[in-house]
């Protein structure tokens, strides 16, 4: 599904919106984008550091690129990165993963976006409607016909974003740390 070519975009108040699909070679071209998506998230889970330990920016962005690598070594994997004016303003990291067969029919495959993340400066721009939408033209175009992504429980703004995007909570995840089990009275 990679590939090279840039298309562009209408957005905002007349403002070009560029995508531009990356490989393994641009991934440090995502460094700071993620850097504000880490310092994001951490700010909004604060009463998760008794279940999981957060790391610094620098070590996050060591761990995220090597899992970016991996997920780029697939040719099914998208990465999008969208500039205006040639600054990075978003990007999304998608992978695409067989369905799991049990209660629901899903398809053979689904796609996972792994990130969607945008400058906070430009998070009024439509940036993020943008880049979904041109990742959701590439999944069609292969047949898949279902995108799921994760958001931060505590992160009202992006759960009413994604809704409005139409998608619609599924599954929720909670977390524990291994023998730290509820109060036994």
């Amino acid at each position: 599904m990679q590939n090279s070519v840039a298309t562009k975009s209408r957005v905002g108040a007349g403002e070009i919106l560029r995508f531009r699909y990356l490989g393994r070679h641009d991934i440090e071209d995502l460094a700071e984008l993620w850097r504000s998506q880490h310092r994001r998230h951490t700010a909004l889970a604060p009463h998760l550091e008794d279940v999981i330990t957060s790391v610094g920016v620098d070590e996050s962005w060591r761990r995220r690129r090597a899992q970016y690598l991996d997920w780029l070594a697939d040719p099914d994997t998208i990465a999008v990165l969208a500039e205006r004016g040639g600054v990075p303003v978003g990007y999304a990291m998608v992978t695409v993963r067989r369905a799991h067969q049990g209660s629901w029919e899903r398809g053979e495959r689904v796609a996972v976006v792994q990130t969607l993340s945008v400058r906070p400066d430009a998070e009024d721009a439509q940036v993020g409607p943008a880049l979904l939408e041109e990742v959701q033209h590439q999944l069609a175009a292969v047949g898949i016909r279902e995108l799921e992504l994760d958001a931060v429980a505590t992160n009202a703004d992006a759960i009413r974003f994604y809704e409005e995007q139409g998608f619609r909570p599924f599954v929720t995840t909670l977390v524990a740390r291994i023998g730290m089990a509820g109060p036994h009275d």
